[in-house]
């Protein structure tokens, strides 16, 4: 699959007192072409209702929505896939909920997570941290570039960077091989949201 090259992800904790639907529409209005929703604080009927807003305005720009976590929320608003992690659904039991034509992507922090990931039907694979990251309570190790670096060889999928990715650092990530970076705190969480993701969609073109 195609996997854009800045892949944004709103999370209302990060997002400075703003709502999801703001976030989203600065986003949108940037060019920002995928969009997942993460909410761990979310009920599931909160997060179903942001869920189903998002998914009609991101649609309507013609940009990709994916839900964090879980499959049953991303199957119940006809979301374009869900992304998973090592405590959530296995990535077959998440794509059976989803579907066979929806993204599945999947969290890994350790080479032989990738490889695994790689046997699977995931359609991309998040790795990292790549640096320290403030956006979880509980981080895994850090993996740095030379993680990434081996993680691109491990795996022909599309491989998606994560974890401490700023403006400053995010295209010596892509040089290291990551075909995407995810962002959550340096982009919905900056003073100016459009602007900033148009800041970064120019950092990692090319």
């Amino acid at each position: 699959m195609f996997i854009p090259r800045l892949y944004a992800i709103i999370d209302p904790a990060q997002a400075g007192g703003r709502s999801i639907d703001e976030v989203a529409a600065a986003l949108l209005a940037a060019g920002i072409k995928l969009i997942q929703i993460r909410d761990k604080n979310a009920s599931s009927g909160e997060l179903y209702r942001s869920a189903q807003r998002l998914a009609e305005s991101v649609r309507k720009a013609g940009a990709t929505f994916i839900v964090n976590d879980r499959a049953d929320v991303a199957r119940a608003v006809d979301a374009d896939g869900v992304h998973v992690g090592q405590d959530d659904l296995p990535v077959e039991s998440a794509r059976t909920l989803v579907g066979p034509e929806k993204i599945v992507g999947f969290s890994t922090h350790v080479l032989e997570q990738v490889r695994e990931a790689d046997q699977s039907t995931a359609n991309y694979i998040a790795f990292g941290p790549i640096y320290p990251t403030l956006s979880k309570k509980n981080p895994d190790a850090v993996v740095g570039l030379a993680g990434l670096r081996e993680a691109r060889k491990a795996t022909r999928k599309p491989l998606v960077a994560i974890g401490g990715i700023t403006l400053e650092n995010a295209r010596a990530v892509i040089e290291a091989g990551a075909d995407s970076v995810a962002v959550i705190r340096d982009l919905v969480g900056a003073a100016e949201i459009q602007t900033r993701a148009r800041q970064f969609l120019e950092r990692v073109k090319g």
